[in-house]
């Protein structure tokens, strides 16, 4: 503060030497080790909150009011009928004598489960899934860092598993963050979706082989790596979770290295279709039968894991921030995906062309960016620009910031985790809105493709006939 009161700015008359003394020592390549040691120390206290004695995170328990308002289309006077009525039905747990009765999620499906068979056909007790059809893919993705992609993925995977739906979470991402929500456990690459990747590899290899034996020319001696992925299957990396209805793919650091690899992969074998690796194991192995919908959590950046992930999907959603600099961004990262894949066409179209072969045209159900961690006060303008720019692809659905997903957040868990009571009950309800929101808008989305495939299907029986 000057003599005549006026507060300076903080950047004003620092003292050189002052600031010198404050200054630790210079940083070497091993400081690097031991901030990253410090962070995992940090990480591992963080995510151990909300585990049970045996170290695994445990999902809560659901209340009868919260069941009969979100998750069972019923008057709660009649859910207490009917469980009276039927002995054989999972009864709840009380805290205290004559307490409220609570429920785990697995005791909620049976309940579903019960109430879709025996109860009444106007109500929708378990969700709309076709017969016959396979899962759905769902990409989560966007360049830039930030902007609630993997907080959404998990979510709408949350929200699917309360809706009735089985669901598998694939972490694309080598940061670990949505392995961390689900209380994943990967130890090392082995455990991730790199060995899947090499195997479609190294399965492309030995066809590769068996054309040049053909021709008595020698084939290509494949790695030890490749090798050993041969013997894996998607069900070797799919792991449990504390969601009885979610299972995980998980990621860690070393799943990076793929971004090396695969590169090496497709200069040695050229003919290699990389885009459809991930599409090609899950279905290979059955996961598209075995799940309702798969979701997938991609990496910050448009590389391979990312384009694998984006190829595979039926859905994709990109989430932004109402700023001007991620509309800019969200922009550029659209511009690339049409230079990638245009890129990916344009090669194998001119040879398809030329051999007479069925061209290859990526497509998707359904593209929406929605607008995470909006602040309607101070947003609102710029939220309408961007839906005026954007028309339809923008979900008109703004998912709003709220203490409950604040407080969440910090404690290494989804707002569906979360227990009501830490709340009053407006809060709760006011930040549960904004998600349910969300995923009725991506539902929506979800229903009509698996409707237009049900339809198209049906046709084409008709056809054959």
């Amino acid at each position: 503060m000057t003599k005549d009161g006026t507060i300076q700015p903080p950047y004003f008359n620092i003292d050189p030497d002052q600031a010198m003394l404050d200054l630790e020592a210079p940083v070497n390549t091993k400081g690097f080790a031991s901030i990253a040691e410090a962070c995992s120390r940090g990480r591992d206290d963080l995510a151990s909150r909300g585990m049970n004695e045996s170290g695994h995170k445990k999902l809560r328990l659901f209340s009868t009011w919260e069941i009969t308002r979100y998750l069972i289309p019923l008057a709660t006077p009649h859910f207490r009928r009917v469980l009276r009525s039927n002995p054989d039905l999972p009864q709840g747990s009380s805290e205290t004598d004559g307490g409220a009765k609570w429920f785990t999620l697995d005791e909620v499906l049976k309940l579903r489960a019960h109430f879709a068979a025996e109860g009444s056909k106007s109500k929708e007790y378990v969700p709309y899934r076709p017969k016959g059809l396979p899962a759905k893919i769902v990409a989560v993705a966007n360049f830039k860092g930030g902007v609630g992609k993997t907080s959404t993925a998990a979510h709408l995977a949350m929200s699917a598993a309360l809706d009735g739906y089985k669901v598998l979470v694939i972490d694309l991402d080598s940061q670990g963050s949505m392995t961390s929500i689900f209380g994943g456990k990967v130890e090392d690459e082995w455990g991730t979706v790199f060995p899947l990747l090499a195997r479609h590899y190294a399965t492309h290899q030995r066809q590769a082989n068996q054309s040049r034996m053909d021709r008595g020319e020698a084939p290509v001696p494949l790695d030890e790596t490749l090798t050993e992925a041969l013997k894996i299957k998607a069900q070797d990396v799919i792991q449990s979770t504390h969601w009885p209805n979610i299972d995980l793919i998980g990621a860690q650091l070393n799943l990076y290295w793929s971004e090396f690899q695969i590169p090496v992969w497709r200069m040695q074998g050229r003919g290699w279709k990389l885009w459809d690796a991930l599409t090609d194991v899950l279905e290979a192995d059955g996961v598209l039968d075995d799940y309702d919908i798969v979701f997938l959590d991609t990496p910050p950046a448009l590389g391979y894991l990312t384009i694998n992930g984006l190829a595979a999907s039926d859905i994709l959603l990109v989430p932004l921030g109402a700023s001007f600099l991620e509309f800019d961004s969200t922009g550029r990262f659209f511009d690339m995906l049409h230079s990638t894949f245009q890129s990916i066409e344009d090669g194998e179209n001119m040879a398809a062309r030329a051999l007479g072969r069925e061209e290859l045209n990526f497509e998707w159900d359904a593209v929406r960016t929605v607008i995470t961690r909006y602040d309607g006060a101070q947003q609102g303008e710029l939220g309408s620009l961007m839906q005026a720019y954007l028309g339809k692809t923008l979900s008109p659905h703004r998912q709003d910031f709220t203490a409950l997903i604040g407080q969440a957040g910090e404690q290494v868990n989804g707002i569906y985790e979360a227990d009501y009571r830490d709340f009053n009950r407006e809060t709760y309800a006011r930040g549960r809105q904004t998600f349910d929101e969300t995923y009725a808008a991506f539902k929506r989305l979800l229903l009509g493709s698996w409707r237009r495939d049900e339809i198209d299907a049906q046709e084409m029986t008709h056809g054959e006939t």
